[in-house]
């Protein structure tokens, strides 16, 4: 039975806002937001963001609970100026909500688990945040790991930890299974200690992924065979179509987007350092290693950085945007050709605080907002939102 779930609005939130301020078209068109507040152990972060059809920002986050086992889920609108306007923090029967945020038939949509059951189910609300309903997926599925929007179907990452199986899964916009299929993680005790871990946040957080090259195979970024792989499917063979291998967890992909059947724009990690590939050839119905791929590497980028790649038109240039984090503590938005994988060039975004990025989008002045987390006075971390028009952007041509 649906559970209609109503929110607290947490009236303490205060805005900062930074850059600018004596020039109020300035700060329509660009602005630095850290949404403070006066509780300081209050906890929130960022896990994906999506512009809403008002102009406006929504922030789906998680938050941590007095009991540490997982995590739980927070959620913030602000308007197109990067203003607050509203928050929840859901009940925590719901915990671990995973990307993407999704639009579909005029809901925002993203799925969570029930802590004690561990079972999947999907959360759907309002831009306005006035409500929002979750509900159990139709199928015995666990532990989500990831999602994407395919059409107005779902692709779904979960585990299952019973059988130790990265199951990839399509649903319907209500949550009913169309198709699914299990891969081994492999066998032995430990072999699932680093998924487990990074559901409860105590051990590295894995770059899981899913999607859909345009019209043909599914993949997903995860755990098969005891290696961090990424794994193509047409969902109807027992095994892979094809597989990229990574090095156990110490190496493989940490972020993918197709741009044809066959080429991709990849970033990989092997042990602590990082690579970006923003050009590449994969064999979706082969076996290959991610270590062959070479790339470039950034020295500046912290050990096993988070990384983010989004696919747009800037100034009507077609590029790929990989946003990630810096050992100087700020978030680095590295700009390539789409066409040739050729560098255009870099943005930097934080001050004075440590900042670390969440996700980036594009908006619909043709710029970019990203979201991430950064530390006031170095030490309580606050959700950030950075807006950039296309004439900050400048460079990209």
């Amino acid at each position: 039975m649906m559970k209609q779930l109503f929110y607290l609005f947490l009236g303490a939130m205060l805005m900062v806002s930074c850059v600018e301020e004596t020039n109020p078209e300035f700060d329509q068109k660009s602005f630095t937001k850290i949404y403070d507040n006066n509780l300081f152990t209050i906890n929130y972060f960022p896990i994906d963001m999506v512009q809403t059809e008002d102009g406006g920002y929504l922030i789906l986050g998680g938050r941590r609970l007095e009991t540490p086992s997982f995590i739980g889920i927070y959620l913030m609108k602000a308007d197109k100026d990067g203003n607050f306007v509203s928050d929840v923090e859901v009940d925590e029967s719901f915990t671990n909500p995973v990307a993407r945020l999704a639009l579909i038939n005029n809901t925002y949509r993203f799925f969570c688990m029930d802590p004690l059951t561990y079972q999947v189910h999907l959360a759907q609300t309002d831009a306005n945040l006035e409500a929002v309903n979750i509900e159990p997926v139709n199928g015995a599925f666990n532990y989500p790991c990831a999602a994407q929007a395919d059409g107005n179907s779902f692709i779904l990452l979960s585990y299952d930890d019973l059988d130790k199986q990265s199951v990839l899964t399509v649903l319907n916009a209500n949550g009913n299974v169309t198709q699914s299929r299990a891969f081994t993680i492999g066998a032995g005790e430990d072999v699932d200690g680093p998924i487990l871990r990074h559901f409860m946040r105590i051990g590295r957080q894995y770059p899981f992924e899913v999607g859909r090259i345009p019209g043909g195979l599914y993949y997903f970024n995860g755990f098969y065979n005891y290696t961090f792989s990424l794994v193509f499917t047409n969902l109807n063979q027992d095994g892979p179509n094809g597989v990229v291998n990574g090095n156990q967890e110490e190496g493989g992909l940490s972020a993918v987007q197709p741009l044809s059947a066959t080429k991709f724009a990849v970033a990989r990690f092997s042990f602590d350092d990082n690579y970006l590939v923003p050009n590449t050839t994969l064999n979706p119905t082969g076996i290959s290693s991610s270590v062959n791929l070479g790339g470039n590497t950034l020295p500046e980028l912290e050990p096993n950085a988070r990384i983010k790649i989004l696919r747009t038109s800037i100034n009507n240039k077609n590029v790929l945007v990989y946003g990630s984090n810096t050992r100087s503590k700020q978030i680095g938005l590295y700009f390539y050709d789409e066409a040739t994988g050729t560098f255009i060039t870099s943005k930097y975004l934080g001050f004075s605080n440590p900042f670390e990025i969440a996700q980036v989008i594009s908006t619909e002045d043709g710029g970019l907002a990203v979201c991430g987390t950064t530390y006031v006075a170095g030490r309580f971390p606050r959700i950030c939102l950075i807006k950039l028009h296309p004439d900050d952007l400048s460079k990209v041509k």
